[in-house]
């Protein structure tokens, strides 16, 4: 008997089909790694990722394997999962519930229904699917009861288990962000799935659940608290499926004869312990599509919003956003965030968010935050050039523009004036006591020449290393800066550390005029030098 498919219910493997006849990515061992849990108390998983990062074709792979309504042996055959030991006993061996929840907010705005409907929405639709797909189930029967006696079989059906893959599972939480009843309503229906003693056990083999925000928060803890979750702050043995490994990008590159290390540079950045180097999936198949690296990122109603908090200044926070735009890591407490979009209570909580959305990355180890790459930098340059920043933003983006200015055309007095009020601003470190404090306030001190230059910090040179470099962008008339920086020494020795050390040289495949630039601070006078010399190269 043909065997059928359903729109949520045994949806087939045509979603995958589609993703593997292109440039796919072998991430099939995330399969494997469900497969280990089928059977124990650890089946229930939810990992949170930002958008763009593969959720999607994650949730498509994992439908064709399971599905047992169609044969995918083709389709994985020449994958890492055949390898497996358990790859044939897994291999389209159970009922599949596949959701994208976003689909059924999208219907309910389109009917203009409350948000509140949409859990009624999706079980009046998997309860419909299950009864027009199976002759044994009844309308009258809920769909509860249309699960059991599916997991029970028939005499020509054998008896299969449920594998629940919700993409976009906190979508309803997002939207519905100051409708409490709504997320209350969801959070009840997940919960009558994942945490009934009497229906979970006897129904569900695994669950997978993906979305940008880790379970919201029921007080102090997970409000369906079964689950086992693998945010993007602790993503554990899944942290090389968050994205595209250092190697597998570069696979992509060799295969497409593009330059590695630009797409390194724009597209790298969100590393995690034990498995360093993951790249944004979607931003490095765009750039493979297109051969060009480019900020691939799109605007969201989420970071509006979170812009307009920024803009709030949350403990000072956009001293922080600026410290974090001239290159530096910031301490953050993730602890407290409350997994939504309206429960901010200080500058960490909104951080956090930046992290689940992907414009910052977060180190475990030392508790820190960054930005993590050229791509995600260039979005906050977007901001800080539109109307939405306060007055004290644009004071600092004027004193800046004018440094730069003023430092090209080797007006030193102006340039040590500039950067002797900039270091008594906010923005600065609160301890000026060495070198990298110094650094520090160079970098902000130039912060406006990110719009038009990139920045490369200890950049390997002739016989050693350059603290700052700031490099045109692609046919711009402007010249490359070279900062060489000095505490408790001299300007002039800055310099002559450049051309002795012949710093220029790595510059030369650029062209065009260099300007050399030494900064030295000396502690006794609380006093900044600066000399300024143009280098040319033939």
């Amino acid at each position: 008997m043909e065997k059928k498919h359903g729109q949520y219910v045994n949806p087939g493997n045509d979603a995958f089909r589609l993703i593997a006849n292109s440039d796919y990515i072998d991430k099939t061992m995330l399969a494997d790694r469900l497969n280990r849990r089928i059977g124990t108390d650890k089946c229930l998983i939810c990992i949170s990722r930002p958008r763009r990062f593969g959720k999607s074709y994650a949730a498509k792979m994992l439908t064709a394997y399971y599905d047992s309504s169609c044969d995918s042996q083709e389709l994985f055959s020449n994958l890492k999962i055949a390898g497996t030991k358990d790859y044939d006993k897994h291999l389209n061996h159970y009922h599949v519930i596949c959701l994208d929840v976003t689909s059924f907010i999208s219907v309910a705005r389109r009917e203009k229904k409350a948000l509140s409907d949409v859990p009624n929405m999706i079980v009046n639709a998997l309860q419909k699917e299950l009864v027009e797909m199976y002759s044994y189930l009844t309308p009258d029967m809920s769909l509860t009861e249309c699960l059991i006696r599916c997991v029970e079989g028939t005499e020509n059906e054998p008896s299969r288990k449920f594998i629940f893959i919700i993409d976009e599972w906190d979508a309803l939480i997002r939207e519905a962000k100051n409708d409490s009843e709504a997320q209350k309503i969801y959070l009840d229906l997940l919960r009558e799935w994942f945490k009934n003693i009497s229906f979970t056990p006897k129904v569900i083999a695994a669950a997978y659940m993906t979305g940008i925000l880790p379970i919201k928060k029921d007080g102090s803890q997970s409000a369906i608290s079964d689950f086992l979750e693998y945010p993007i702050l602790y993503p554990g043995e899944f942290a090389e499926y968050t994205g595209f490994t250092e190697s597998e990008v570069i696979a992509l590159c060799q295969k497409h004869k593009v330059d590695f290390s630009e797409f390194k540079a724009w597209y790298d950045g969100y590393d995690f312990p034990d498995c360093a180097d993951i790249y944004n999936p979607y931003s490095v198949m765009c750039a493979i599509q297109n051969k060009k690296c480019r900020s691939y990122w799109k605007k969201t109603s989420a970071s509006e919003s979170l812009f307009s908090y920024i803009n709030m200044n949350f403990d000072g926070l956009q001293e922080i956003i600026t410290r974090l735009i001239s290159g530096e890591e910031i301490e953050v407490d993730v602890d407290n965030f409350e997994n939504d979009f309206a429960s901010f209570n200080d500058k960490d909580d909104v951080l956090t968010l930046l992290v689940h959305l992907g414009y910052l990355t977060y180190h475990e180890e030392e508790g820190t935050v960054r930005i993590p790459n050229q791509e995600i930098l260039s979005e906050y340059h977007k901001f800080l050039k539109s109307n939405k920043i306060n007055h004290e933003w644009v004071k600092l983006l004027s004193a800046s523009k004018q440094l730069l200015e003023d430092t090209i055309a080797g007006k030193t007095e102006t340039v040590v004036e500039t950067i002797k009020n900039i270091r008594h601003t906010n923005y600065a470190p609160t301890f000026y006591n060495n070198e990298q404090a110094l650094r520090y306030v160079i970098k902000f001190a130039y912060i406006y020449a990110l719009s038009q230059y990139m920045k490369v910090e200890e950049l390997p040179s002739g016989h050693g290393i350059a603290d700052v470099v700031y490099l045109p962008k692609r046919f711009s008339p402007l010249p490359s800066l070279l900062i060489e920086l000095k505490w408790d020494k001299s300007d002039g020795g800055a310099i002559k550390q450049i051309k002795e050390n012949d710093y220029p040289a790595v510059l030369a495949g650029y062209g065009g005029d260099i300007v050399l630039v030494g900064i030295n601070y000396n502690s006794s006078t609380d006093e900044h030098s600066c000399m300024i010399e143009k280098f040319s190269i033939k």
